[in-house]
């Protein structure tokens, strides 16, 4: 639902979820969030389920268990249900410790009519690209295994594309785009030799919370190297299927001896997994299953 920001609108879209026979509470909605936090709970009743959809669970409950006075806490068990924008067992635990009556994580996934193979692009050629945007709890990560990298490997050719980054210093082998366009990534993916993926800090904690890219670029065919992260291997086969490195030097071990070929392969097959196990339309059965209103069977988590 979209309303104005102010009270009367914020009531008014309480009184119109009333019809509905699930109220979906999302995370960080940035205005009366703690308002709609408690007052979404007032609606539930037989035939009607009230869940919360945190996005952030690992800043959530980070903050939950850092402060025993946070509202959210005790909110926590009288929600249906917590949906959490991945996470895995480690969110789920934490989530069930604070009286969860049940928490299912729901990952990024691939949507292949958006993203998909495509054209090379001279512009984006280089021998590893990374993509995002400048942002204080992944900038550290990124000079870690990006910048790092870059000094270690004078020889090859870097490329950092997201708003930030023009005025930060670095090796004379990077080149910074700027902003690039969501319908600019496939010919990035695809032309770059290789694409690192790196994790916000909460998220590399907690694991199991593949970001969108890693699918994006295995949806192009695009050889991945990521920052290793617990539970990699749920995902993509460590080796096969994505390149994990657990610091800059491993990077630049990995790409010393990435041959056009095997870059090629290890795409290949990370685009054949994402097609078959990472798709939206396989989430959307998993979201379906937790509602009951899919029967229980195996699906890729």
């Amino acid at each position: 639902m979209v309303y104005p920001a102010a009270e009367d609108a914020v009531e008014r879209a309480l009184r119109e979820a009333g019809s509905a026979d699930l109220i979906v509470k999302a995370s960080g909605v940035g205005v009366f969030d703690r308002l709609l936090e408690e007052r979404v709970l007032d609606l539930r009743k037989p035939g009607r389920r009230v869940a919360f959809w945190d996005v952030d669970a690992p800043a959530t409950l980070e903050r939950m268990e850092r402060d025993p006075e946070d509202p959210f806490r005790s909110l926590v068990p009288r929600y249906d249900l917590i949906f959490t924008y991945g996470g895995g067992d480690p969110v789920v635990r934490a989530y069930r410790a604070f009286g969860a009556r049940a928490c299912v994580p729901i990952y990024n996934a691939l949507d292949p009519s958006t993203h998909h193979p495509a054209a090379r692009e001279d512009r984006f050629a280089c021998d590893l690209a990374f993509l995002g945007n400048r942002l204080p709890d992944r900038e550290a990560r990124v000079e870690e295994f990006f910048l790092e990298a870059a000094r270690l490997c004078p020889a090859a050719s870097f490329l950092i594309g997201g708003n930030g980054w023009q005025d930060k210093r670095m090796p004379a082998n990077v080149r910074s785009l700027g902003h690039v366009f969501t319908r600019e990534h496939n010919a990035l993916n695809c032309t770059a030799k290789a694409v690192l993926n790196v994790h916000r800090d909460s998220m590399a904690r907690f694991g199991f919370s593949p970001a969108t890219r890693v699918f994006e670029a295995a949806g192009a065919g695009a050889c991945l190297i990521t920052d290793a992260f617990l539970g990699v291997e749920a995902f993509f086969e460590p080796g096969e299927e994505i390149l994990v490195a657990r610091s800059g030097q491993q990077v630049a071990d990995i790409l010393c001896g990435l041959t056009p070929e095997r870059a090629s392969a290890v795409g290949q097959a990370a685009l054949r997994r994402a097609l078959a196990d990472h798709t939206y339309a396989s989430r959307a059965v998993l979201v379906e299953q937790a509602l009951g209103l899919a029967p229980m069977r195996k699906v890729a988590s």
